[in-house]
């Protein structure tokens, strides 16, 4: 049998890469990993950005990972924290899978306490915005602020079957240039270098030279399904913290006009911001207007 040469990954080599794709003028800050013991056997990894306290903390999607918001929080230029979900990225699975938001709320929160000096903004983006909800409910001494990307709790498995029919595709593939393949075919607005990026961020060679999605990677990890969202809308409607939408208006996106009509009946504080060109994954789609908006936001 043929001895299957491993691709190189070291994932911060490729910050380099992410500036010049979007000619971002900012220098590398200091990006480190660091793991938290949040519950007995149970660790959630983090990136921490910068050296100082995190200003901002950021929740990515399911199927994602903390990478997702490389290019954002370069554009940024200013200290946070992007956390692995329970199940992805380089964090230990939860205990009710890689879709349960109650579960991963409070596993999250113990993260941020541990992490941040006080509130901070909290950014959410489709599951880690559902995540999110739970958190400021449930732990509002932790956030100062709930910014969502294109997530409301109006989501529904139709409105999301084009991610999870993506997410839940094949276990594994032969190698790495058909799991490419197979990105590029539902991420055909992508630059393929950006694509390869992410691939390599949220998947895993193994040792016969397959790959694996990093959120696949334990032989009993179960399908991403859409969260239970049924008393969403009562939760983020007694929330009173300063509240954020930064909705896609591309193809792609799950908000639609009557889940933002919803949003603004029972939160009349919320600032909506639409993004045109961009679809759900706003941070991928249009890194450096959302790095602008969020800056913006978190500013006032």
């Amino acid at each position: 049998m043929n001895e299957v040469e491993p691709i190189a990954y070291d994932e911060f080599s490729f910050l380099p890469d992410n500036i010049s794709e979007w000619n971002l003028t900012v220098a590398i800050p200091t990006v480190t990993r660091k793991r938290f013991r949040v519950a007995e056997g149970i660790e959630l990894s983090a990136l921490i950005w910068g050296d100082r306290a995190p200003e901002l903390a950021l929740l990515h999607g399911g199927g994602q990972n903390a990478h997702t918001f490389d290019t954002v929080a370069l554009a940024l230029e200013r200290p946070l924290i992007c956390v692995d979900l329970p199940g992805h990225g380089h964090s230990d699975g939860g205990p009710y899978g890689s879709a349960a938001i109650s579960s991963h709320a409070d596993l999250v929160a113990t993260v941020l306490a541990a992490s941040c000096d006080g509130p901070v903004p909290l950014i959410g983006m489709s599951l880690g915005g559902l995540t999110s909800i739970l958190i400021a409910d449930r732990y509002p001494a932790l956030v100062s602020q709930l910014i969502l990307i294109d997530i409301t709790p109006g989501v529904t498995g139709s409105k999301v079957k084009h991610i999870t029919d993506f997410v839940n595709g094949p276990q594994s593939f032969p190698d790495f240039d058909e799991l490419l393949q197979r990105t590029i075919a539902f991420n055909p607005t992508r630059s393929v270098s950006s694509l390869r990026r992410g691939i390599l961020h949220n998947a895993v060679q193994q040792a016969d030279g397959s790959w694996v999605w990093r959120h696949q990677r334990h032989r009993d990890a179960p399908a991403l399904e859409t969260p239970p969202t049924e008393n969403l809308w009562d939760v983020l409607e007694r929330l009173t913290l300063p509240l954020t939408l930064i909705r896609g208006m591309a193809s792609g996106s799950v908000v639609d006009d009557s889940d933002e009509v919803e949003l603004r009946r029972r939160c009349p504080q919320v600032v909506v911001h639409h993004v045109a060109g961009a679809g759900h994954s706003v941070q991928g789609d249009a890194p450096v207007e959302l790095a602008r908006l969020l800056a913006q936001q978190c500013d006032e």
